[in-house]
């Protein structure tokens, strides 16, 4: 007998790279999504800083988001098209998840912490991809959560759609998790991949800018904090910690120069850039740091802007798990993936 199919109504606060890749899946895979898991994933409403906002509560056809948002008008062109904020789009639109992705305040967090507080506020679970509120505010979110019987997903925070936190929280339960370890910013291991092939610091962040792994500015990611935030996440998630990004040791990859690479290469090791978070005690404490290891070592096989997580746990010993970890599509899995959790769990 064909399970009955559940309509699950998504309002997508952002649609830049993470939005359209989620988009990008429903308008491809939506059908095989849809008759795999028995839930149909549809977009009611989308709200954008700079590209308008569009609401249709039957669902709005992702190709044709997809379409628009690559028009000079953006959405405005779109049956449905408003010029509502996104808060009132939560408050007053009909819809089951909020999804979060709009852009990084790793200082305070917002507006994405008050998008998910909207969402808990209006009865409607919520999932982000945004890093801030994972880094600042993870317990009390979950809390809040928990009191109105809402779901909280924010898997995609650290490693995309690679389901970094999904394994050390669901299929590794029931062992004890001592130390989370891992290459956790794509940007920097693609530029300490292409010094071990002898370009120098300076031509290896073109290259990197080049090719769209780092920004104009790089500072947040050649300088650690976006692999600060991302410690934060996996002490808080993981380790039931209260660290900010402010409270992880931080140290980037600025000063390693071309000797420092081929130094290492000659002892056998490459440097990788790791963020690492371990109990000290009754104490939990997280540090980023460019970290020599063992080319057997196996983050060290780990290259190009590809992540890694080693987790080392008491009965199953290190538990290493590669993947992507950022791009459009591969984060908008993240999403599917909450989604698919939250009906799961129901």
């Amino acid at each position: 007998m064909t399970p009955p199919v559940t309509v699950c109504r998504v309002i997508l606060i952002g649609f830049g790279a993470v939005g359209r890749g989620f988009a990008t899946i429903l308008a491809q895979h939506g059908e095989r999504l849809r008759r795999q898991s028995a839930i149909d994933i549809r977009i009611v409403a989308v709200a954008t800083h700079s590209r308008g906002a569009v609401i249709d509560p039957s669902g709005i056809a992702p190709d044709a988001l997809l379409a628009a948002s690559e028009q000079p008008g953006g959405l405005a062109a779109l049956p449905g098209a408003a010029t509502r904020a996104p808060l009132d789009i939560i408050r007053t639109t009909p819809a089951d998840v909020v999804v979060e992705a709009t852009w990084t305040d790793l200082v305070t967090g917002e507006p994405a912490i008050s998008h998910i507080r909207a969402a808990f506020a209006a009865g409607m679970h919520a999932i982000t991809v945004n890093k801030g509120p994972a880094a600042l505010a993870l317990r009390a979110l979950r809390d809040e959560a928990a009191a109105c019987g809402r779901f909280f997903g924010f898997e995609g925070t650290v490693m995309a759609g690679t389901p970094s936190l999904r394994l050390a929280l669901e299929a590794l339960e029931g062992c004890a998790i001592h130390q989370v370890s891992g290459i956790v910013n794509g940007t920097t291991n693609f530029i300490l991949s292409q010094m071990e092939h002898g370009m120098d610091y300076a031509a290896a962040l073109a290259e990197a800018q080049r090719l769209g792994f780092a920004e104009a500015d790089p500072t947040g990611d050649v300088e650690g904090f976006d692999a600060a935030g991302k410690a934060a996440i996996l002490a808080n998630a993981l380790l039931d910690a209260t660290l900010r990004p402010e409270d992880v040791a931080r140290q980037g990859i600025s000063q390693l120069g071309a000797a420092d690479v081929a130094a290492a290469a000659a002892a056998g090791e490459r440097w990788r850039l790791i963020a690492r978070v371990w109990r000290d005690g009754d104490q939990v404490r997280a540090a980023v740091a460019p970290t020599r290891l063992p080319q057997s070592h196996p983050l060290a096989g780990v290259t190009g802007a590809t992540n890694a997580l080693t987790i080392s746990t008491d009965l199953l010993g290190d538990v290493t798990l590669i993947g992507p970890g950022a791009g459009g599509v591969a984060t908008g899995f993240a999403v599917v993936s909450d989604i698919l959790a939250l009906y799961r769990r129901r």
